[in-house]
């Protein structure tokens, strides 16, 4: 597996910005600086927001809670992560978050090894600075997401798996 190719500092907000599906998702190390070991991106999660069901062959995940409260429904569990939890979920596991709260939510996410940072890459919209989202998800992102997710090895559910 890979490794670190330098090191290197970014400061708060700083990394490459993209929206998906109204989830504005910071890449902070992506793959091509970890020789595929790793990625780490932030995910900011508007009220509402959240992926739809779906599972990953290829990655295992972490995520890390630094602000508001997301629910995790993962293996036919349930449970709320607020500010400091952990969660860490299996390649392979059916799963989905959901902000189902009023105030916006913020967290860390570890897949190893990498490759969701360049399926964000292929299917988002880059961020612009200073501009306000969410933005509503349009037809044509949804089929973009359905016909790149098989090349990274992503299957997307239907909501109520």
């Amino acid at each position: 597996m890979g490794r670190l190719l330098k090191t290197n500092c970014l400061q708060p907000g700083q990394g490459r910005s993209i929206w998906v599906t109204g989830d504005l998702y910071t890449l902070k190390t992506t793959g091509a600086e970890t020789g595929g070991a790793f990625a780490m991106i932030e995910a900011v999660v508007p009220p509402g927001g959240g992926p739809p069901p779906h599972r990953h062959t290829r990655e295992d995940e972490a995520f890390y809670v630094l602000e508001g409260e997301l629910v995790f429904h993962a293996d036919g569990q349930s449970f709320t992560a607020g500010p400091g939890s952990w969660i860490t979920l299996a390649r392979g596991s059916v799963h989905r978050f959901r902000n189902e709260s009023r105030a916006t939510a913020r967290m860390l996410i570890c897949v190893t090894p990498a490759g969701l940072d360049d399926f964000f890459l292929e299917i988002g919209r880059p961020a612009v600075e200073g501009e306000e989202g969410p933005f509503p998800t349009t037809p044509e992102e949804i089929r973009k997401l359905l016909a790149t997710a098989p090349k990274y090895g992503l299957e997307i559910h239907a909501p109520d798996h």
